[in-house]
């Protein structure tokens, strides 16, 4: 079960991590590549101050973005700010994601997201945390996927295991870590089993797409393409 309050603790923690760490950039550490194809470092923060509008949009019942021609203007639109303009936004739009989470709400309501996709109030806050901290790892400026928390780390795979669970392009595939945690995944390819093997983060990496799966042990067959999320 979701626990929402303890996840907008977590929103907050990682908010703080980021700004802490966007205070050190200067205009042209902004304006450098992202680890992102085709975004800077700006276009990562102006998304992620856009996407906490967006989610209090989604929380209070309103359309997550107007449309997708207006989410991707208005983070080209900001994309250029200097740093002290982009460290404002990140502030003003976290506390208006946080103001939201705060108020009385049915948390087990359903909300719709983009794309007509659909999701339990209560797993809006870590839906946020997943967009700070993986972006924080996007910006390629000394924030890594070993430096997760090890509750995000676990629990990200948790929810990408289940995402490509049975997915017709993913053959049957068990996630391994070295201490002995486990997940299965796909299933609905023909191939496999394939057993792939690794630490927490390497496997999380390649899942989300962030790395492409070379630091991983497979056994049984090649490693599985992944859809793109």
């Amino acid at each position: 079960m979701m626990d929402h309050v303890r996840d907008l603790a977590s929103v907050r923690d990682a908010t703080e991590r980021l700004l802490t760490a966007v205070t050190k950039l200067d205009n042209a550490a902004v304006a450098e590549p992202s680890r992102l194809p085709g975004w800077s470092r700006g276009h990562v923060l102006a998304h992620l101050s856009r996407n906490a509008d967006a989610l209090v949009n989604v929380l209070e019942g309103r359309p997550m973005y107007a449309s997708a021609s207006t989410r991707d203007a208005d983070i080209e639109r900001d994309a250029p700010r200097p740093p002290a303009a982009q460290l404002a936004d990140l502030r003003e739009s976290a506390a208006r994601f946080e103001r939201t989470g705060a108020a009385p709400a049915d948390w087990s309501r359903t909300v719709t997201l983009r794309n007509g996709v659909t999701d339990s109030a209560a797993r809006v806050p870590f839906r946020r945390w997943v967009e700070i901290d993986l972006h924080h790892v996007d910006l390629g400026i000394g924030y890594e996927l070993e430096d997760l928390p090890e509750e995000f780390v676990t629990r990200e795979i948790d929810f990408l295991a289940e995402r490509f669970a049975g997915h017709e392009d993913v053959p049957s595939t068990a996630l391994v870590t070295g201490d002995g945690r486990s997940w299965t995944t796909g299933g609905g390819a023909e191939g496999g089993p394939v057993e792939v093997q690794g630490p927490a983060a390497d496997l999380l990496g390649w899942l989300c797409g962030r790395r492409d799966g070379s630091a991983l042990t497979v056994r049984g067959d090649r490693l599985p393409a992944l859809p793109p999320l």
